[in-house]
Parts: structure tokens; sequence; C-alpha cells
């Protein structure tokens, strides 16, 4: 099979599962909120730029366990699979052969900062669910890092378009202090769901509380509502 080829069946299959979770991700309140609560101009969802209880900053802190893990490019891995029909592990080699991904989006920390209009390169999560096809059983995600952290995120947050794994960030690669060689982003949430140094996403058939979700995170951490804890 072709590269060409290759490319196109991998966008036939994110079509495919977008179209399953359309309905679903058109309802979440990052996209549907009548009422969100946040300043400034409108941003490219619809919602206020600022989300409520945070401030601006160009700085970009550093948030973790405590421990940074070291992982090479050559051994890194990402594992997927659970409730999905064709289970992968792709290497390093394997993740840069996806269809690369730019996009400019906003990183929302739940400890009130927000860091705007951050240059990102990756590969859609879209594009890694249409490899392996989530059954139909399926309906949340939990990402893995290699730091033993862990995080949950439902489907239909997950298959959205600016939801990247990325490896570049302020067109540099993504610095080990923020989860590189590569880590999860989610604009729509708050970034505690991007995990750091990522290794495993796991399909589930029902929702399973991650790290910080068992210590009185959010389950769905939606910005636009003040959404930080359960």
């Amino acid at each position: 099979m072709s590269e060409n080829d290759k490319l196109e069946k991998i966008v036939e299959a994110r079509l495919k599962l977008k179209a399953r979770f359309e309905e679903k991700m058109l309802q979440t309140p990052s996209v549907s909120d009548e009422k969100p609560m946040g300043t400034g101009p409108v941003n490219r969802h619809g919602m206020p730029q600022l989300p409520v209880g945070q401030i601006k900053t160009t700085k970009w802190p550093v948030l973790d366990l405590g421990f940074k893990p070291d992982i090479s490019l050559l051994n890194w891995k990402l594992t997927i699979n659970g409730e999905v029909e064709t289970p992968k592990e792709l290497s390093w080699q394997d993740f840069m052969n996806l269809p690369q991904t730019k996009d400019i989006s906003d990183f929302h920390c739940v400890t009130t900062w927000s860091r705007m209009d951050v240059p990102w390169v990756g590969v859609r999560f879209s594009d890694l669910a249409a490899l392996v096809t989530p059954k139909t059983t399926a309906t949340h995600i939990l990402c893995y890092g290699y730091d033993k952290y862990t995080t949950n995120i439902s489907i239909e947050e997950a298959l959205k378009d600016d939801v990247l794994l990325v490896h570049t960030a302020d067109n540099k690669p993504l610095e080990k202090d923020h989860g590189g060689p590569v880590r999860m982003i989610t604009p729509q949430l708050y970034a505690w769901k991007g995990a750091k140094w990522i290794n495993r996403i796991e399909f589930l058939n029902k929702n399973k509380l991650g790290f910080w979700e068992l210590r009185g995170y959010s389950n769905t951490a939606y910005p636009w509502r003040n959404d930080r804890y359960s």
C-alpha cells in the first residue's frame, strides 16, 4: 500500500469515527454552552477567550508529580488498546509516519493560568483512534504517562480536532519539563486532562477515574464552567 493510500485510509476512518460521535461532540459544554463564563473576544469554539478565574501568562510554568522521566526517541513507545478492534504499539518512527497536524490553541491550567496562542505540531488523537477502530462499547479513554500519571476523557471530547499528541511546541521539540518527547493537549478542557510523557491510551467501556480525578478534581474539567473540582 502506498503512502497516499495509507493516508486516505486513515482520513476515511477518522471521518467515519467522528460521524459516530458528531452529535455528542456538538453537545459538549465547550461548544454548546449558552452561558459560558469568561472574558475577552470569542474564540474559534464560540467561547470567551479567557475562561472564568484564569489569568493570561506568557510563561509556561512546570507542573508534574515530582518525577520527569527521561525517554529517548529510540525507547519511546505508544500503546493503544482496550475496547478497540486492532490494538497497536507505535514506535517513534511509526508515530512520525502518521499525518502531522499543525495547530494554534490555548492552554488552560486548573491552577488559574492560561497560555494563549501556542503553536503545536503533532498527531490528532482522532487519527490514532482511526488506526485502532474503537468498538461500539467504547465510551471513554484513560491516558497513561511514563511517570505513572493517568487521566480520563470522554471519547466525544478526545475526538475533537484540536486534541493532539504533540512533539513540538513554540516551534521547537517539546521539552522534557513539559512532557517531551510527546504529551497530549486538550484545549477545550483544563490541561491536566492531557497526560505528559504519554505512553498508553486505553479505550474503556465505562468511565474510570485518573490520578487527579481520584483526588477530588473534576471528571469533566470544562474551563468555561469553572469546573475544577468534583
